[in-house]
């Protein structure tokens, strides 16, 4: 969403919440293809209707450019002629039709450097210097016959550096899912940690990707599956990713914060997680995207937040846990359920992009039930976005 209709919606926050029908609108913006009927059914499970409506509001706020218009566009069809007034008087653009879906993104180039042996590709239409994109054809979940078909090529323009994206597969995908800790570990089990995998998993196969699943690894069983996939050759691919589901915790370093732990209780240093793959000891990858998602503790403080008003606070589930070793705190009012695990950052090194779940020094949370916060929002971002945006722009939608 446009970062200005994003700020009306929290400045009229209170008004949205107090006064907004939610019921009423859900099949505007189902049939404009704003919400999914997963996602309607989500909010209908926050009761009572005030929860319902702080619930749409955030659900909007992630939802594209044309989320805003459709949404008033919902509220002057149901009569709701008082909140259209109060988000349009706040909107400095005129708010009457809904904007056309871009054929082209906009596009945040990530820093990228071409490595010193990296050959110039022979096509002509390929340019040297590369930008992180989806595949020209991005596979998308089965059809009713069990087969996937590609969406269409997106086209591109070549003033903007892309990465190549055109294996078949793309790459591998490398999943460690720790769930459960060793009982002189301290670290409790991770219940919802599988739902969290089942997801990526089938996501990064729609999108084209080669597999690989390791549950409940040690710390040294962490590092070889690392130094494994360091090995392979990945010359017939365009692109690598690992995603690690675990407990964390602080750790020094001088680029990548934190660690990760295995179901030991031991950790690797996020650090040396990236390692294995540069491009000194990963030769086959130079000058390729290597995605790292981490959904993990970056330390023990638990972020509380600031009050807003007595009428926006609500209380976190039962059912929300935390991956970092127990401790005490403050924030003791969270529910029981809700777990920390890591932060979203653009890193240094060629070619390296590393997501965290959180920030340096806090407790990731994960729901018992669902999975994590941070992995059920990466999903459905890339579920919905991946054919219309780079990776950069999808990580801080």
């Amino acid at each position: 969403m446009d970062r200005r209709h994003k700020e009306i919606l929290q400045r009229k926050r209170r008004e949205l919440v107090s006064q907004l029908e939610p019921s009423d609108v859900y099949d505007g913006l189902l049939s404009r293809g704003i919400l999914t009927d997963d996602m309607i059914d989500e909010i209908k499970s926050s009761r009572p209707r005030r929860d319902q409506a702080r619930q749409l509001v955030k659900y909007l706020e992630t939802r594209g450019s044309r989320a805003f218009t459709a949404f008033l566009e919902c509220l002057r069809e149901t009569e709701q002629h008082t909140l259209a007034d109060l988000l349009e008087s706040g909107d400095s653009a005129p708010v009457s039709a809904p904007l056309p879906v871009p054929t082209q993104p906009t596009i945040i180039p990530l820093p990228v450097r071409k490595p010193v042996d990296f050959k110039k590709p022979e096509r002509d239409d390929i340019p040297e210097d590369k930008h992180l994109v989806k595949p020209t054809t991005l596979l998308i979940a089965p059809t009713q016959n069990g087969t996937e078909m590609p969406r269409p090529p997106r086209p591109r323009s070549e003033s903007i550096p892309f990465y190549k994206m055109e294996a078949n597969p793309c790459g591998i995908c490398l999943i460690i899912n720790n769930v459960e800790f060793d009982t002189n570990s301290v670290l409790k089990n991770r219940k919802g940690s599988d739902i969290d995998s089942e997801k990526l998993e089938r996501r990064f196969r729609a999108l084209n990707f080669e597999v690989i699943v390791k549950r409940n690894a040690k710390c040294k069983h962490i590092k070889h599956e690392l130094s494994s996939l360091a090995k392979k050759d990945h010359s017939a691919y365009d692109c690598c990713v690992v995603v690690i589901l675990s407990h964390g915790t602080e750790a020094n370093h001088n680029r990548f914060p934190g660690a990760v732990h295995g179901v030991d209780g031991l950790s690797v240093p996020v650090q040396i997680i990236t390692n294995y793959l540069n491009g000194q000891n990963c030769p086959s990858l130079q000058g390729k995207p290597k995605l790292f998602f981490i959904q993990a503790c970056g330390g023990n403080m638990r972020d509380t937040g600031f009050e807003v008003s007595s009428e926006e606070h609500t209380a976190v589930r039962l059912d929300e846990q935390v991956d970092a070793i127990p401790t005490s705190s403050s924030s003791d009012s969270l529910s029981l359920s809700d777990e920390p695990d890591a932060r979203a950052t653009l890193p240094t090194p060629c070619d390296m992009l590393v997501s965290y779940s959180t920030f340096p020094g806090y407790v990731s949370w994960r729901d018992t039930n669902k999975g994590s916060w941070y992995v059920e929002t990466l999903d459905r971002i890339l579920e919905y976005n991946a054919t219309t945006d780079d990776l950069a722009t999808m990580l801080i939608m």
